[in-house]
């Protein structure tokens, strides 16, 4: 072997690296590994001195590019539309569901190379048009991930904004369409109604015959999640005299704890044995107030939550629905990056399923 095969070697390992780089935002060692058939820590020590020289920033079990590792690719160049720059990302709260949503989606960004710039709005925002506005107007942004009101008088001229703003645009836990076409616009959601249809099951596989379905607001999650529990009950056979459904004001209302109390007093009526209550706080008032009651949980009534924020921390441990909130962010940013870099793809629409964390606030009822 002579003193210029290791060299050379070492030029194409670089030059495999700054490919996958510019192609895909993100490199690993595993997959380096694999491509090029060299230890990993001959990868560690070229990632190292390219790090030194400027052209990528290492991270766990990887790299990504350095800031304007990039910036004199030619400007047609996909990797000068995608690799480069923020995104912008507008959701209805920054407490509870969205914060992991929000992390995913951070997570993805830095592997593309771009930067997040974040903004809290509100359920009660009637028009999110000039938030809208002002941060497609900020400098180096070069796209949107949205998740509008969709109970406003002003939904459907936010999306049809968005659709006519001239910059890509990807919803989150939102579904839309365009008009006067009704095209489905791209998006990333869970199936609410399949994590409603996992806890029936579950439910149902304990013996529980006669269940109740609690929602804290009318919004578009509570809504398929509503759908996904009638069919539940279609598929496991109850009939509308074994389930019952109600809806909880929000828990600032000074009624809030007597709406649970009334539930609570339906349930017992109709022999609920069962309840899933959408979201996490809902449940563990109604747990709290149930044991107040000297009603047993799960023995007199088995609890699942919707949501698993932070099911796991109460005392009983609640069975939960966990939607993958850091997946949907991932999944917005990267359908997001992918428009950047074709605006011609077709549209997608991305659907990820939720699974059921079962725990001690679930049980067989007495007696079964």
């Amino acid at each position: 072997m002579t003193d210029q095969t290791p060299a050379l070697l070492a030029a194409e390992r670089r030059a495999h690296v700054l490919a996958t780089l510019e192609r895909d935002g993100a490199v690993r060692v595993a997959q380096l590994m694999d491509e090029l058939g060299v230890a990993p820590v001959t990868l560690r020590r070229d990632l190292a001195q390219m790090e030194r020289e400027g052209l990528l920033v290492r991270v766990h079990g990887g790299a990504v590019p350095a800031a304007g590792a990039f910036d004199d690719v030619e400007p047609g160049h996909p990797a000068s539309a995608a690799r480069t720059g923020s995104i912008a990302m507008l959701v209805p709260s920054l407490s509870f569901y969205w914060p992991s949503v929000v992390r995913g989606a951070e997570t993805e960004a830095t592997r593309h190379g771009l930067r997040v710039v974040l903004r809290g709005a509100s359920y009660e925002l009637q028009d999110e048009r000039p938030v809208l506005e002002r941060l497609v107007h900020a400098d180096g942004v070069r796209g949107l991930v949205v998740a509008p009101n969709t109970d406003t008088p002003h939904a459907q001229d936010v999306v049809q904004w968005l659709a006519e703003c001239g910059v890509p645009n990807v919803l989150v836990e939102r579904d839309a369409v365009v008009l006067p076409e009704g095209s489905p616009v791209e998006n990333v959601t869970t199936d609410h109604a399949l994590g409603a249809v996992l806890a029936a099951r579950h439910l149902a596989a304990l013996g529980h015959r006669r269940v109740g379905l609690i929602i804290a607001r009318d919004s578009p999650t509570s809504r398929k999640i509503t759908a996904g529990w009638q069919a539940a009950c279609l598929e496991l056979g109850l009939t509308p005299s074994d389930h019952f459904e109600t809806s909880l004001p929000p828990r600032t209302s000074p009624d809030f704890s007597a709406v649970v109390d009334a539930t609570l007093d339906a349930a017992l009526a109709n022999s609920v044995t069962a309840i899933l209550v959408h979201s996490d706080p809902e449940a563990m008032a109604f747990v709290d107030l149930a044991l107040n009651r000297g009603i047993s949980v799960p023995g007199d009534l088995s609890v699942v939550a919707y949501d698993d924020e932070v099911a796991e921390l109460f005392t009983p441990a609640l069975t939960a629905v966990s939607p993958p909130r850091n997946s949907v962010g991932r999944a917005a940013v990267d359908l997001l990056a992918r428009r950047i870099e074709d605006p011609t793809r077709p549209v997608h629409r991305v659907v990820l399923n939720p699974t059921l964390n079962v725990r001690g606030s679930t049980a067989p009822p007495r007696g079964a």
